[in-house]
């Protein structure tokens, strides 16, 4: 404990100075602006501005405070278009979507909004907190999990989303086996075989998060604006000066600390990320708190809940690529390239050798949650008053912000014809009732799921006894098994029973 506190010290120390003070500020509102773009998501904007922070000259702590205030504040910022507009501003932010959406569509968006910046406080707090403690341990056990556990993690994952969203599980199933058929386009790395391409040469190095994410959700909420305003069903949301209250924060605060503690734990497993840690824990709290069926409808619950959860998981990503070298997400890659060209390897040596780094990115996170709720709050009302723009406006305002976000990123022509197919997909999906969540997850797990299963039967020579050799794996299917079948057994039980039945009948 005197390591951590002299740590601590040393690393307030740096996040002090006038100048990093200055680049924390400033990473995370630009951040946040950045994470309020459709698509763009923390890996894009931290991509962008690291040629800057490396030209620039900056010391190397500085350089890390600034792009790390950026990670965080656009995992903060994603938040806003999902509330807003539907469209999520990352992968993390997708289930934000679920109950965010319709609390601005009831009339509180500032209440969604401002419930959103703190419960994102407080898991990105917990998780630095829980970093300065015990990140070297952590990443010890983290590192242990092998492909198998991989696999494992995943078959839970896809569980989850059995009851995750919408009243029909067979639709919800086949979202998600829509993204799984999305994610395997493309060349396969292990043999050089093309996947439906059907002959497109555009397609074969896959289709990019960015495309279908844009595209499923930008336009096709896009499309949905045209057919509305077309047909006369248009309505004005409805915006007032609602704010968070006490007593909502007294009734999220449970489902605070349960997605902070879910977050942060899978955020340290490398390779995982807000996507999963977000869709793990608004499934876990639905089960355990939607006794109402509210989740999906507006329930502050199911926005907390991935809030706190996804910024908890960008503090959890920290702890391999600080103390191992092991990005534990696209973005930390990116961060710990950046490492690299100052010519600093991450690793257990890092906190004893160059502590005004390691100690002054930690420090600069405690205060960069600080200066987000700081930031964020008071501009609540503003973001909130942005759905009282005509919809004749909004409309093209989103296909401005996708089209031009996505062609300045990939470059690539074909894919703004890509993102205009896959929304109209999407619209038909939405049109068939079909919640679009299912098909993005799928679509991220996707990948991870087939490249740590082929993994796993290489190195058993293809045993598939090695997907269940473990502790830590069967400990996961056990768990994806429960949440299956205990939603279907505590329905039976609470069936009510006929007039007169004995105890037991009707089962």
């Amino acid at each position: 404990m005197d390591a951590v506190l002299s740590g601590l010290a040393t690393g307030f120390a740096v996040a002090l100075d006038p100048f990093n003070l200055m680049l924390v500020l400033l990473g995370c509102f630009f951040g946040t602006l950045i994470g309020a773009l459709p698509g763009i998501g923390p890996i894009n904007g931290v991509a962008i501005l690291l040629p800057i922070a490396y030209g620039l000259g900056f010391p190397p702590e500085s350089a890390l405070i600034l792009l790390a205030g950026i990670y965080y504040g656009a995992e903060y910022g994603g938040r806003i278009s999902s509330i807003l507009l539907n469209v999520p501003g990352d992968a993390g932010a997708v289930m934000t979507t679920l109950d965010g959406n319709p609390m601005a569509r009831n009339g509180e968006a500032g209440r969604a909004l401002s419930l959103s910046a703190v419960a994102s406080f407080a898991g990105g707090t917990f998780a630095v907190v829980l970093m300065s403690l015990f990140a070297p341990l952590l990443a010890t056990f983290a590192v242990t999990f092998s492909p198998a556990d991989y696999v494992a993690l995943m078959v839970f994952a896809f569980a989850s989303l059995a009851s995750l969203v919408g009243k029909n599980p067979t639709k919800t199933l086949l979202g998600a086996v829509i993204g799984l058929m999305l994610a395997t386009i493309g060349i396969d790395a292990n043999t050089g075989v093309a996947r439906y391409t059907f002959g497109i040469p555009d397609i074969l190095a896959g289709i990019d998060f960015l495309i279908v994410v844009v595209g499923l959700f930008g336009m096709a909420e896009l499309l949905t604006l045209v057919e509305q305003q077309v047909s006369g069903k248009l309505r004005t949301l409805p915006v007032d000066s609602s704010f968070v209250r006490m007593t909502d924060l007294a009734r999220t605060k449970w489902t605070i600390l349960r997605c902070s503690v879910i977050g942060f734990f899978i955020g340290i497993l490398p390779g995982t990320g807000a996507s999963v840690a977000s869709a793990v824990a608004y499934g876990t709290e639905k089960r355990i708190s939607d006794t109402e069926g509210t989740f999906g409808k507006g329930d502050m619950r199911g926005l907390a809940a991935p809030e706190a959860a996804n910024n908890a998981a960008a503090g959890g990503a920290m702890v391999p690529m600080l103390t191992l070298g092991i990005p534990g997400s696209g973005t930390t890659a990116i961060l710990l390239g950046a490492l690299l060209m100052f010519n600093i390897q991450p690793g257990p040596m890092m906190f004893a050798q160059r502590p005004e780094i390691a100690w002054g990115l930690i420090a600069s996170m405690y205060l960069g949650n600080v200066a987000l709720l700081v930031i964020n709050l008071p501009l609540v009302g503003l973001f909130a008053r942005m759905l009282t723009i005509p919809q004749h406006y909004l409309t093209p305002l989103i296909a401005i912000l996708a089209f031009i976000g996505i062609y300045t990123i990939v470059g690539n022509p074909f894919d703004l014809l890509l993102i205009t197919g896959l929304g109209l997909f999407g619209w038909f999906l939405r049109k068939l009732d079909f919640s679009l969540a299912p098909v993005i997850l799928g679509f991220v797990l996707g990948g991870l799921f087939e490249n740590n299963l082929r993994r796993a039967l290489s190195i058993s020579g293809g045993d598939w006894g090695i997907l269940v050799a473990d502790w830590k794996s069967l400990t996961l299917y056990g768990l994806a098994v429960l949440v299956v079948v205990l939603p279907i057994w505590l329905a039976r039980r609470n069936r009510p029973r006929p007039e007169g039945a004995p105890v037991g009948a009707g089962n």
